[in-house]
């Protein structure tokens, strides 16, 4: 089983030998051509097919599922990214991560700002710099501190899942969150934390994570996925943010090179995707076919739950070991990262929602 039978079936766009660009959806280890279906899928990214709304979105799936004989083999396909990125906003929704974070970062003081139950805090990142999955990563360069430049000495991942807007919209409320939304992709936000630690007072992150997002080159459609209940809150949270919305139960895996390091659960996070999408857009900010919102760093509460290495290595001072018997407390160029996750599907049975993997060059 690879998680890609006819329940799961995400959008991608690829490329044969003509380099012509054109929309399929995988199944098992093969790529669907839909270029034959209709015009919709002979584009060169997935923001036309998004931007038709909830009941095309439907009315596509049932087609699609028709036409599943004209299959290549994904080995001989090139995949790119799937949609042209509008806008980039990553959010901070884990509260393991933000208080692991907290206490490394800031000892001494409260793990969690005063506001973070409160509202899904963010910022808005770099649409151009979100590339798609095997991109390699150049190791960013920026100031590290008081009269020192260079390249990052703590060059670091943080896994998270990514939702993908279809429809346009502002003041989006948090039950309107599947007429707008079309899909869901895994994200490695890049970061250096260096660059970070000196920059980010009192403006939050820029450099340090403006310069890479790589993101999978499927996206699997809301429809596929099975929904739980929300997390419960407290303090009960404003008015423009209930009901909470849907919680999902992916289950991520990181690989540092050739070691499982970490298995992030994102039913731990604490603010939904409708409420995120909903505090993006409450003071009348819109959002546009295309644009990408990231959860954040899917943490649990275990060590090895941890969704970046900053968490998982504690800031570098306590390695891990790979399994060539080398150890690590960032990424060393050459170093490749793989994430993967995988969901209980709404039809039952597992549903694969990918991998996004890159590789750091000097």
């Amino acid at each position: 089983m690879t998680g890609y039978g006819p329940d799961n079936l995400p959008y991608g766009v690829f490329s044969l030998a003509d380099g012509v660009r054109r929309i399929g959806v995988r199944l098992d280890d093969t790529v669907v051509d839909l270029s034959d279906v209709d015009d919709i899928f002979r584009q060169p990214s997935l923001n036309a097919l998004m931007a038709q709304g909830s009941p095309q979105w439907t009315y596509w799936r049932s087609v699609v599922h028709r036409h599943l004989d004209r299959r290549i083999p994904l080995a001989d396909v090139d995949l790119h990214l799937p949609f042209e990125v509008a806008d980039y906003t990553d959010f901070y929704s884990s509260e393991h991560h933000a208080t692991r974070v907290g206490r490394i970062l800031r000892p001494g003081q409260p793990a969690l700002p005063p506001n973070w139950r409160h509202l899904p805090i963010g910022y808005h990142g770099r649409s151009a710099t979100v590339v798609v999955s095997g991109t390699p990563i150049v190791r960013p360069r920026g100031q590290l501190g008081e009269g020192v430049f260079g390249p990052t000495r703590r060059l670091d991942i943080e896994a998270e899942v990514g939702f993908v807007v279809g429809v346009p919209g502002a003041r989006i409320g948090t039950a309107d969150f599947d007429r707008h939304v079309f899909g869901v992709v895994l994200v490695n936000d890049w970061s250096a934390r260096d660059i970070q630690a000196w920059e980010y007072r009192p403006l939050g992150p820029f450099l340090a994570k403006s310069f890479a997002t790589s993101i999978s080159p499927w996206v699997v459609p809301l429809a596929a996925l099975a929904t739980r209940p929300a997390p419960v809150q407290d303090p009960v949270p404003h008015d423009y943010l209930r009901p909470a919305g849907h919680g999902y139960d992916l289950r991520l895996s990181v690989e540092w090179n050739d070691t499982v390091v970490s298995r992030p659960p994102f039913r731990e996070m604490y603010w939904t995707a409708a409420q995120q999408l909903a505090h993006l857009t409450v003071n009348g900010a819109s959002v546009r076919t295309g644009d990408l919102y990231a959860s954040g760093t899917v943490s649990g509460p275990e060590r090895d739950q941890a969704g970046c290495f900053l968490e998982l290595t504690v800031n570098g001072t306590e390695p891990v070991k790979l399994a060539d018997g080398s150890t690590r407390g960032y990424l060393a160029d050459g170093d490749t990262v793989t994430i993967r996750g995988s969901a209980p599907g709404a039809r039952g049975g597992t549903v694969a929602l990918g991998e996004v993997r890159g590789t750091v060059v000097g």
